[in-house]
């Protein structure tokens, strides 16, 4: 297709496709699917070879959150069974950390529920970030805390965080369907103050919520503008007890669409197969991996994702390998823009941060539950083999394990 030599062309050079090849991207065929994935993953392989970043989920707060944003499961009046806990303390956060460090992650990511930090706030966060690193040599630290006020980003970098995540979600022209207690200009805002005081900067989006591709377009064209360092992509998880509990809208070949239009979009930016990975790409999953350089270790915020050992397995079996605590995840020259910033940790390791505050969400793919005993047959049977676009609810399972109780964390 010429569409596609051209999007791979671009894609060497650093340079952004129009509106209308983005667009066509996510209107290609099943029948051209593996030729956009094949086209997109050699523009993956030019800026991160075969490497897999591992990063790892921490949620530091969870539910009773007062933000309405329609997707979470922790939101305001959300009637979903998750978790719920005030602030971990900080040896205990430090303990969860250190299972996905020991599963091979090399980035921790520090969730928490809320509209944005307090001063107070941060200084538990802080103690937090300190009792990690001294306890995991090398390890990457990124904070998720929603909305940042003056001075903030500069404590939490000064703290020895590397990154902040603040994703964008969707489109500003539709941002106000899903969300009205905060704006999407309030997002961009922190995303400039975690640039602006030095953090890796990390904005994603959330697809599956009933957007049109001109909407998917509109959110990665804004983030290409905005330049995080990473971009996290989330597949909706559709939790009971949440108004887009039924939206069920994603195939995995639209996934694997989307993924391949955010890698034209963005080629030599980390993107991360974030949230839902497990619930709408399932078996399609190490395809996956030929367009995103990284994916979250094990279970997510509130609900629990593929065991950690079959994602090792599945990484090696695609061929590709998980990248190592001393090698650099970002290209040169971004590293180099990053580390002039006085910034991040693209010396090392990459400056991608991680997680989400609402859509972090996953499936529970391995086929057990928190037991670790496999799930009933009536948990799913009739829907196991999976029509295109039908609801995969035996997929969704809420996270009982890890941060917040006493059982052993997937990692």
């Amino acid at each position: 297709m010429d569409l596609l030599k051209t999007l791979v062309d671009k894609g060497l050079r650093r340079e952004l496709p129009t509106r209308e090849e983005a667009l066509a991207v996510l209107a290609t065929s099943d029948d051209e699917l593996l030729d956009v994935v094949a086209a997109a993953g050699k523009v993956r392989r030019q800026w991160f070879g075969r490497r897999v970043k591992l990063n790892y989920l921490v949620n530091l707060k969870s539910g009773l959150c007062p933000e309405d944003c329609s997707y979470c499961s922790q939101r305001l009046g959300s009637k979903a069974d998750i978790l719920k806990y005030t602030w971990l303390k900080p040896e205990e956060a430090a303990a969860a950390a250190g299972a996905g460090v020991a599963g091979g992650a090399k980035r921790v990511c520090l969730v928490a529920s809320g509209r944005g930090p307090t001063d107070r706030d941060v200084d538990r966060v802080s103690k937090t970030i300190a009792a990690i690193k001294e306890q995991n040599e090398g390890v990457e630290v990124c904070a998720c805390l929603g909305l940042l006020s003056g001075g903030q980003a500069e404590r939490l970098r000064e703290a020895g965080a590397d990154a902040y995540n603040h994703n964008l979600n969707t489109s500003e022209a539709t941002y106000g369907e899903i969300t009205t207690t905060h704006t999407y200009a309030d997002r961009v805002e922190t995303v400039h103050q975690a640039q602006a005081a030095g953090l890796s900067a990390c904005s994603g989006l959330i697809a599956g919520m009933g957007e049109t591709d001109a909407d998917l377009v509109d959110v990665v064209f804004s983030l290409r503008e905005l330049d995080p360092d990473s971009v996290p992509v989330n597949f909706l998880i559709p939790f009971e007890g949440t108004p887009l509990a039924k939206e069920w809208n994603l195939t995995p070949q639209r996934c694997l669409r989307i993924l391949a239009m955010v890698r034209f979009v963005c080629p030599d930016v980390e993107v991360r197969l974030a949230g839902g990975r497990e619930v709408h790409l399932r078996s399609m999953q190490p395809l996956a991996l030929h367009l995103a350089n990284s994916i979250f270790l094990g279970d997510y915020l509130t609900s629990e994702g593929q065991a950690g050992r079959a994602d090792l397995e599945m990484i090696a079996d695609a061929g590709f390998e998980v990248e190592g605590a001393g090698e650099r995840t970002l290209p040169e020259h971004r590293a180099d823009v990053l580390a002039a910033s006085g910034g991040g940790c693209g010396g090392h390791g990459g400056a991608e941060a991680g997680g989400g505050c609402g859509p972090c969400g996953g499936g529970d793919a391995d086929g057990t539950d928190t037991a670790g005993e496999p799930v009933s047959e009536a948990a799913g049977e009739s829907e196991a083999a999976g029509a295109p676009g039908r609801a995969r609810t035996d997929l969704v399972a809420v996270r009982r394990r890890g941060a917040g109780t006493e059982l052993p964390p997937n990692a």
